[in-house]
């Protein structure tokens, strides 16, 4: 049995005036104990419900979760010891320093006050944080406040993190840092479910994928599998016009193996092919044939990114409808459903 098993989740919403929405829709999950499972999809899909779910804050309307064999819904009490959670937004006291939110978590998870000021200190020290731990957290940076959150959801040691888009508006570097910790925490045995948009998050850091739209899984596997899954190279295009792009889409459209995708940008154009060296060579002369010069032009392997276009038509940085966990609506429906199941 899967360290973390969910199967059949299923839960709706139906705000008022407003049509149901299908936060969960029968998805299922296995994670493997030590192992960082990647949850990748874009806003609304249902991830942060399933996280929800899975950490005890909202009951699904069906299905069956367990974590290290214990029912979730029937046991949340024995749930809530042994796992960790970092949100979408820090969970942090802005009025009390770093090392004094980390300590008052220690003593809320009743390790006691020696144990607890052991403890700040140590995740004080790993998360970079000695120079501001007497300062007020009102005070840090947004990098700051996530390293802090993420340092709190590990005061107890749990054996599983739950990770909500860990490092949403964090700089290059603090995203770096996090995802080595988050590393080291997997290498030492702790069993991860990480969400996230960011893609390049998900290929660096998850042993495997889940990617979920539409409250549902609807493909899995290692990142080289899903890449492999699509097909073999791309050739990419960057032109300086709509008529230019016009006219490239029709000449790839002709060259390609699949349908020609134009990147946000509105000047960029993908397109999978079976020889790519060949298919760029034939593209450019045409091109070029027509008096159109690209501003770029290579080859290039598939990315996830390509994964979630081919799978679901949009890029997974796509806005298109408010996350499940940010409609204000389903907020205050999930205050509720928060304090039934306390």
């Amino acid at each position: 049995m899967a360290f973390i098993e969910a199967l059949g989740l299923r839960k709706t919403y139906l705000p008022k005036g407003a049509p149901a929405v299908h936060a969960l829709d029968g998805l299922n999950l296995e994670v493997p104990q030590g192992t960082i499972k990647g949850l990748l999809g874009p806003n609304g899909a249902g991830k942060t419900t399933a996280v929800k779910s899975l950490t005890t804050l909202i009951r699904p309307d069906e299905g069956t979760m367990t974590i290290d064999g214990i029912d979730v819904m029937a046991h949340p009490e024995r749930i809530r010891p042994i796992i960790g959670v970092s949100g979408q937004y820090a969970a942090v006291d802005e009025n009390l320093t770093g090392f004094e939110n980390l300590e008052m978590v220690g003593r809320l998870y009743h390790l006691g006050a020696k144990a607890s000021r052991a403890r700040a200190t140590e995740l004080i020290e790993l998360f970079d944080l000695v120079e501001a731990q007497n300062r007020p957290v009102k005070g840090f940076s947004g990098g700051m406040r996530r390293r802090i959150d993420l340092a709190g959801a590990l005061v107890a040691r749990p054996r599983v993190l739950f990770l909500d888009e860990p490092t949403t508006g964090l700089d290059p570097r603090s995203r770096l840092a996090l995802w080595d910790v988050i590393r080291s925490l997997a290498d030492e045995g702790t069993t991860v479910l990480l969400t996230t948009q960011y893609l390049e998050e998900a290929d660096q850091l998850a042993d495997h994928i889940s990617v979920i739209d539409g409250g549902k899984v609807i493909a899995e596997g290692t990142t080289n599998e899903l890449k492999n899954s699509i097909g073999g190279a791309r050739i990419e295009l960057s032109v300086d016009s709509e008529e230019e792009v016009a006219l490239a889409r029709v000449i790839l459209s002709g060259i390609g193996s699949s349908d020609v995708i134009v990147a946000p940008d509105g000047r960029t154009l993908t397109v999978p092919v079976d020889n790519a060296p060949a298919a760029l060579a034939a593209a450019l002369g045409e091109l070029g044939a027509r008096g159109v010069v690209p501003l770029d032009a290579g080859m290039r392997r598939p990315t996830l990114d390509d994964v979630f276009l081919q799978l679901t038509g949009h890029a997974a940085t796509a806005d298109e409808t408010a996350d499940d966990g940010d409609n204000p609506k389903l907020k205050k429906r999930a205050r509720r459903e928060r304090k039934a199941a306390n």
